[in-house]
């Protein structure tokens, strides 16, 4: 039987102690009775013997500490879920915000989920074609894995991010692909320009929206990736779909986490951010992946924003340890009009060398992948060198690496945010551009593949 308790002593910020309590849990959904009728949500945060510390979802201004009571609900924070989510926009704590009607759901699920057992978890081998060259033919995303985007302040992350929701699928299978979107802290502009760009382009019909609002509470943006995620795995491994979750921006998330831990008084760790920061980020990145003899998959890519640009930021460097690579925006790309400006250099998909291949992609594109690399750097440093003693200083060799660099930013990089390119496409425009260095520099690819695929294109 539920009880109300009336012995609330401290109501601080987003957080609430009641004292007196009998059998609460750690997680459990809160209910608390205003004098004035109105009802607010919280859970659980701490228990210590018989006192509970409650985080309110809408904070606790205009509490009266006398004329409250709190019920304890015997349940964690749950998720509705059905499959008629899909096309539909909800609010960070899973409400539809569409005008839609509600979800009539199969199931509710605990949004703290279950980390996958190592044991059970199958490799990632499978190819993800996004359509933005940088990533297929350099950065390759494999189904499965774990590839966050690593921005700066101004940087275009949201149009790439809705690029990758827009063209990401699966090659060489009928089977059901569906993207969910978690929002977490950003702008009622940001916010319909994802819902206007998904509902215009169509990328509406398979997608799950959970938008959380700069001035919502910061509570309700710690539970969003929890919610997005709890909806992704029951459409992969219940309902046996391929599911791209795009999180933004994880930078909002761990402020959030900050601001929860210095209510709390916590000893705080590096840059104020709490000594846990890394274990809550991986209990979410985690989340991601295979589980053998599951049809359905959870694929993430993560958007932080890198504060002050600094990539030792204790978010992005944590992410960095837990994820597998990094996409990086680059604001010299962005201040010279290439769009996406994806710094291939600094960039890296540790599981790409799975994901490609004869009978994944083409059997040409590891040979071709590597060479671009090396050339674009070899490009980068002729024209660092050039600035300094001049082009007459530069060999035959060094001008065509420069001249690659050149030519490799504006035909390679800068597609456009609307440009959908096939990956033959992708391998077919790296042989073109791979024509402007002499034969004898390209020391990376196999002569049988040069004698193949270099006169096609």
């Amino acid at each position: 039987m539920l009880k109300d308790y009336r012995s609330i002593t401290e109501a601080v910020g987003p957080l609430m102690l009641v004292e007196g309590v009998e059998g609460a849990k750690y997680e459990e959904l809160v209910e608390v009775q205003m004098q004035n009728g109105e009802k607010r949500r919280g859970r659980v945060l701490e228990i210590n013997e018989d006192k509970a510390t409650i985080q309110l979802f809408e904070g606790s201004s205009g509490i009266n500490l006398k004329n409250s009571s709190v019920r304890f609900l015997g349940r964690p924070l749950e998720l509705a879920v059905s499959e008629d989510m899909i096309g539909r926009v909800f609010d960070g704590l899973g409400s539809p915000i569409d005008g839609g009607p509600k979800i009539i759901p199969e199931d509710r699920l605990d949004i703290n989920g279950n980390p996958i057992n190592p044991f059970s978890r199958d490799y990632p081998d499978e190819f993800i074609q996004t359509g933005i060259s940088c990533i297929d033919g350099l950065n390759t995303l494999v189904r499965g894995q774990k590839l966050p985007i690593f921005s700066g302040s101004g940087l275009p992350h949201n149009n790439v991010a809705a690029q990758i929701a827009r063209q990401a699928r699966v090659l060489g299978t009928d089977e059901k692909f569906a993207v969910v979107f978690g929002a977490m802290g950003i702008t009622f502009e940001e916010a319909q320009f994802f819902i206007n760009d998904f509902k215009k382009t169509g990328a509406i019909d398979r997608a799950v929206l959970f938008m959380n609002l700069a001035n919502d509470p910061a509570i309700e943006r710690i539970a969003t990736p929890r919610m997005a995620l709890t909806c992704a795995e029951y459409l992969a491994f219940e309902k046996d779909m391929h599911v791209l979750v795009i999180l933004t921006d994880l930078t909002n998330y761990a402020e959030a986490l900050r601001e929860v831990s210095a209510a709390r008084k916590e000893v705080p760790g590096r840059r104020g951010y709490p000594g846990y920061l890394y274990t809550d980020l991986a209990g979410l990145y985690e989340r991601a992946g295979r589980i053998k003899g599951k049809k359905g998959s959870i694929t993430q890519i993560p958007i932080l924003t890198m504060p002050e640009d600094d990539i030792t930021h204790p978010i992005p460097d944590l992410t960095g340890y837990i994820t597998e690579g990094q996409i990086i925006l680059s604001k010299e790309l962005y201040k010279k009009g290439i769009e996406p400006p994806i710094n291939i250099v600094p960039s890296l998909s540790r599981l790409k060398d799975k994901g490609i291949g004869s009978g994944k992609t083409r059997e040409d594109h590891a040979d071709t992948m590597n060479q671009i690399y090396a050339a674009y750097t070899s490009g980068i440093s002729a024209r660092e060198l050039a600035v300094i003693l001049g082009d007459s200083a530069l060999s035959d060799a060094e001008k065509a690496f420069a001249k690659f660099a050149e030519e490799f930013d504006k035909a390679y990089v800068d597609q456009g945010y609307y440009n959908n390119r096939e990956i033959n496409e992708t391998l077919d425009l790296g042989w073109k551009l791979l024509k402007i260095i002499p034969r004898s520099e390209l020391k990376r690819i196999r002569d049988e593949y040069i004698d193949k695929y270099m006169d096609k294109n």
